[in-house]
């Protein structure tokens, strides 16, 4: 079993709060669904809100469900009283695609380090068929003292 990531030991999925509203995440549809030792779990609809033209889950929100996931992960790592987490680059690369249901990322880190972290996402549909492996970095940032 590995040790639990987050900065606060007790932290449970019901404390965090997010989607705040008036957010991209909001307007997605997206929501966080489970809060492990290490990983964060969230998903998202493939509906009108998510699709492109095509009738496919469009590579755009992908990215985005990629990125809150990781985000949120990286912030959950580090004491919020002291520092902000920002992404400095994000990959994805599309490997199924999706018209229907919900499609689900797994968050895990790769990196947890004082300045940056890397974190390995991976979103699946509701066959747990892989759709779409990102990557993000992120910048750990010190809070500017008052």
């Amino acid at each position: 079993m590995s040790d639990i990531i987050w900065f606060n030991k007790e932290i449970e999925l019901k404390d965090i709060l997010h989607p705040r509203e008036q957010t991209l995440s909001s307007h997605l549809g997206m929501e966080l669904t489970e809060l492990g030792k290490d990983y964060l779990i969230g998903r998202m609809p493939v509906d009108h809100r998510t699709r492109q033209p095509h009738g496919l889950l469009h590579g755009g929100a992908s990215v985005a469900l990629a990125e809150t996931l990781g985000s949120v992960g990286a912030w959950l790592t580090v004491d919020p009283e002291k520092f902000n987490v920002v992404g400095l680059e994000i990959n994805a690369n599309h490997v199924r695609s999706a018209r229907h249901g919900f499609v689900s990322g797994v968050a895990r880190p790769l990196h947890k380090g004082a300045n940056t972290q890397v974190w390995d996402i991976r979103i699946s549909d509701e066959e747990a068929r892989l759709v779409c492996v990102s990557r993000l970095t992120v910048a750990v940032i010190p809070k500017k003292q008052a």
